[in-house]
C-alpha cells in the first residue's frame, strides 16, 4: 500500500462528503479513542510534554480534515512517570478501556520492553519510539516503531566519524539500560567492520550526578573521538558540562538525545560543535519542514524527535484505520504493515514485516546552539 499525502488527506476527509455522518457522531459524542503513555511526571516530564503536544497536533489535523471513519479522534493520556513500573500501570489503565483502538507507547526502549508482554496479551496496535533493535525481534506482532532503530544509528555514527571526520580511535559511552547497551553494541560492531575498534567501551548508570570518573576514563584512553548513547537528557547535560570542564575537546557524535531541546537547554555551550544522528531534522524534507512550521506556530519552540514521532504515529494510525475501513485490530495491523512511501515528519515510512517504519538517519551539527542539517544516510539492508 503506497499512501501519498493527497491520498491520506482524502482518506481522512471521508466525513466531509457525508456531513450527516459526522453530525450524527458528534451529536452522540461518538469518538475513536487512542491511548498514550507519556512521562507527565518524573525526570522526562519536560520531553513528555513535547510528545503529548506532537500527538495532539496530529489529532487536531486529522479531526479538522474530517476525522476517522466519520468520527472524531480522541486522545487519552496516562502518566508513565518515566519508570518501567509506571508505564506498565499506565498501559494497564488504558488497556482496560475496550473502546481504545490503538496506543502510543514510549520513546525509551527499556519502558517498551517492560510493557511488551501486556501488549502481546491485549492484541492491539502500539506505536512506539524506542530504538533498541531487539524490540521488533520479540515476535510481538503488535509493536510498530516510528523512529529508526539503533542498528541504523550505530552504522551512521560510525560511518560519519570514520569516513567524514577521519577518526579511528573511538571512546564509546552508553547507559547500561536496554537502549544504551543495544546502542553501544551496534556502534562498536559498526566500528569493528570499518577497522576502527573502540579503544574504550564505557557504561554509566542512568540518573548519575557525577561523571568525573567517566570523563577521566575517556581522557586517559587516548581516544580522538567520542560516540555516545544517552537515555536521559539531564544525564547528557551534566556529562557535557563536566567533559568540557575537565578539558576534553575531541569531536563528539551522539545518538538523537544530543540534539533534543531539553539537552540543548541543559548543556548550552558545552554541546557547541558536536554532531548527532537525528531521526527528525527540520530541513531534511518537505514533510519535516511542514511539521516544523506547524509545531513552532503552536508551541513557540523548535520541534525535535520527542514531538515528531508521536505526530507521525497518530497520523499513520489514522490513515491505516481509514484504509482498513474498520477498527478491528488485525485489519489495522495489516494496513500499517502495508504503508509504503508515506512522507512523515521523521522521514519516509516503509514498514517491513517486523514493524520498523524507518531505515536511515540524518546527520546534524550543533552550530552555536542551532541544529544544522548535513545529510541523510539511508540503508536498504
Amino acid at each position: 500500500m503506497t499512501l501519498t499525502r493527497r491520498e491520506v488527506a482524502a482518506g481522512l476527509a471521508v466525513g466531509l462528503t457525508a456531513p450527516y455522518l459526522i453530525g450524527r457522531a458528534r451529536a452522540q459524542g461518538a469518538t475513536i479513542k487512542i491511548g498514550m503513555c507519556a512521562p507527565v511526571t518524573g525526570p522526562a516530564a519536560e520531553s513528555g510534554g513535547y510528545a503529548v503536544k506532537g500527538a495532539k497536533l496530529a489529532l487536531e489535523a486529522v479531526n479538522k480534515a474530517g476525522g476517522v471513519l466519520g468520527k472524531q479522534l480522541e486522545l487519552i493520556v496516562e502518566d508513565d512517570q518515566t519508570t518501567n513500573p509506571g508505564i506498565v500501570l499506565a498501559f494497564s489503565k488504558l488497556a482496560a478501556q475496550p473502546d481504545i483502538v490503538g496506543f502510543l507507547g514510549s520513546i525509551r526502549s527499556t519502558q517498551v520492553h517492560a510493557m511488551a508482554p501486556d501488549v502481546m496479551k491485549l492484541g492491539k496496535p502500539v506505536m512506539f519510539g524506542g530504538t533498541d533493535p531487539n524490540l521488533t525481534k520479540l515476535g510481538n506482532p503488535w509493536l510498530f516503531r516510528f523512529r529508526p532503530n539503533d542498528s541504523y544509528s550505530g552504522r551512521v555514527i560510525a560511518d560519519y566519524g570514520v569516513n567524514t571526520l577521519g577518526k579511528k580511535k573511538w571512546a564509546v559511552l552508553h547507559s547500561t539500560d536496554a537502549f544504551g547497551t543495544a546502542g553501544g553494541k551496534a556502534l562498536s560492531e559498526a566500528l569493528n567492520k570499518l577497522g576502527a575498534p573502540p579503544v574504550l567501551d564505557q557504561g554509566y548508570a542512568n540518573q548519575s550526578q557525577d561523571f568525573t570518573p567517566v570523563v577521566l576514563a575517556i581522557k586517559s584512553s587516548g581516544a580522538d573521538i567520542l560516540g555516545s548513547y544517552f537515555t536521559f537528557e539531564n544525564d547528557l547535560g551534566i556529562f557535557a558540562r563536566q567533559l568540557r570542564q575537565l578539558g576534553v575537546t575531541i569531536p563528539w557524535v551522539g545518538s538523537p538525545s544530543i540534539v533534543n531541546i531539553t539537552a540543548l537547554k541543559l548543556a548550552g555551550p558545552a554541546l557547541y560543535g558536536t554532531y548527532g544522528v537525528a531521526d527528525y531534522a527540520e530541513e531534511s524534507s518537505e514533510a519535516a519542514k511542514a511539521f516544523g512550521k506547524l509545531y513552532r506556530d503552536a508551541v513557540k519552540v523548535a520541534p525535535d524527535n520527542q514531538s515528531s514521532w508521536p505526530f507521525d504515529a497518530v497520523t499513520v494510525l489514522a490513515a491505516a484505520i481509514n484504509k482498513a475501513g474498520s477498527t478491528d485490530p488485525q485489519k489495522i495491523r495489516e494496513a500499517i504493515l502495508g504503508i509504503k512511501k508515506f512522507p512523515g515528519a521523521e522521514g519516509e515510512y516503509n514498514f517491513d514485516d517486523k514493524g520498523d517504519g524507518l531505515h536511515g538517519y540524518n546527520i546534524v551539527k550543533n552550530d552555536k546552539g542551532k541544529i544544522v542539517f548535513d545529510k541523510h544516510i539511508e540503508f536498504t539492508d
